[in-house]
């Protein structure tokens, strides 16, 4: 069995949170400075040809875990998301699929991912000047991996009112639409036909009135 040994063990210049390790005079493979400390790994080690293959794949392991988290952190993300995300690099890389679930459940316990929080993130920010229904932001966090239950919960208690989301719309969209072209689109858009006819009526009364 083929043998090597770990000539240098160096503090990455780009990233001080991970190491680089040479093998035998070359560099090999980078580990973060936990996955160092576990491995025990240290200069003069001798290692087989397969813990050096381990190693590098630990070593892509690590850096898709830190990519991963970097892209969990620059806003709210479901669970569905991250793991659409993973399973996306992991092609790119060849990775093992095994990598997502341990990701994921790292993350969770972290508290980087959480799919209620990114819920009320979501309904609380998703088009709040423009208007939107809950009938389109149920189906849209359905899309994103959100159990119906999260949903009803997140949207019975969020702030947002139909009659006042619709309000939104028909301030934007009354210029260019007459009352049943309006009327349709909000129904469209998920909305009551019956609250969207009457508000966009009294919207067209209030118009004429103010003339």
């Amino acid at each position: 069995m083929d043998t090597f040994k770990i000539t240098n063990i160096k503090q990455a210049v780009k990233n001080p949170e991970r190491a680089n390790v040479f093998v035998d005079g070359k560099y090999e493979f980078s580990l973060d400075v936990t996955q160092l400390l576990d491995l025990k790994l240290k200069v003069g080690q001798e290692i087989t040809s397969g813990q050096l293959s381990e190693f590098k794949k630990l070593s892509e392991y690590g850096k898709l875990y830190q990519r991963t988290l970097e892209w969990v952190l620059s806003r709210p993300r479901s669970e569905k998301e991250t793991s659409d995300y993973l399973y996306k690099k992991i092609y790119e890389k060849k990775l093992d699929k095994e990598y997502i679930n341990q990701i994921i459940e790292k993350l969770e316990k972290k508290n980087c991912l959480n799919d209620e929080a990114f819920a009320k993130w979501y309904v609380e920010n998703r088009f709040v000047k423009k208007g939107i229904s809950k009938k389109r932001l149920s189906l849209e966090l359905a899309k994103k991996g959100i159990s119906r239950e999260i949903v009803e919960r997140v949207l019975k208690d969020s702030g947002r009112d139909e009659k006042e989301e619709i309000l939104k719309i028909i301030a934007k969209k009354r210029a260019r639409y007459d009352d049943d072209k309006l009327i349709q689109y909000l129904g469209r858009q998920g909305f009551s036909y019956e609250l969207a006819k009457d508000l966009v009526l009294a919207s067209g009364t209030d118009s004429r009135n103010s003339e």
